[in-house]
């Protein structure tokens, strides 16, 4: 089941579906619906987004192997793994990450139209691109989870030394030391994982699921 629906004013220009040239989009026998009923539940995204550090990737681990064990079909997008495969051609730069961005949200929506309960975990730190996600997607489907923790506290949990790298300028366009970090204006939820341990933090999350 989904929340209610919301009304958002978008932080970007309209979507506008591109796609390559001589080619007509392809009607499917199977709805969406189709496959949701199949499913026995409904496709949604559930987007984490917040700084290197913050917790996404736990959260959105401990949601989907909860999730997993309730018998509720899942998949999880984690920012680290999917440079390894469909953007792995991609770097961090402006327009690097908003096209990563773009063929997540792509994907997603993809698997949310099977009946999948789609978990993401990216830094994503521009609104306008969440914001076109969220628009790819489908507004009554998709939800925003800020994982909220200071930098400071993020840089304590860096076991890699990449804050430390480029704090030192060994790293560039690394978000919130040379590269800006804009946090959202109205998720659907709020996780305070930089005053409280994660645990209590995936606590919040899975509560916060049980009333989606």
């Amino acid at each position: 089941h989904l929340p209610r629906c919301r009304f958002y004013v978008l932080n970007m220009d309209p979507v506008t579906h591109t796609h390559s040239p001589n080619v007509v989009a392809q009607h499917l026998s199977v709805s969406t619906a189709d496959r949701e009923r199949l499913m026995g539940q409904r496709g949604c995204v559930l987007w984490f987004t917040g700084l290197s550090g913050s917790g996404k990737s736990t959260l959105a681990n401990a949601l989907d192997s909860e999730l997993h064990g309730r018998g509720i079909k899942t998949v999880l997008l984690d920012g680290d793994n999917v440079r390894h495969g469909l953007c792995g051609d991609l770097g961090f730069s402006a327009d690097d990450r908003h096209e990563n961005l773009r063929r997540i949200a792509e994907v997603a929506k993809l698997m949310a139209d099977t009946g999948l309960v789609v978990l993401t975990a990216f830094v994503s730190p521009y609104r306008s691109d969440r914001d076109r996600a969220r628009a790819i997607v489908g507004l009554e489907r998709f939800a925003e989870i800020y994982v909220d923790a200071p930098i400071e506290v993020c840089a304590t949990r860096d076991v890699k030394g990449l804050y430390a790298k480029a704090q030192a300028g060994l790293i560039t366009d690394f978000t919130g030391v040379n590269s800006p970090y804009e946090a959202p204006l109205a998720p659907e939820l709020t996780v305070a994982s930089g005053s409280e341990p994660l645990t209590q933090s995936a606590a919040h999350v899975l509560q916060w699921f049980d009333a989606f």
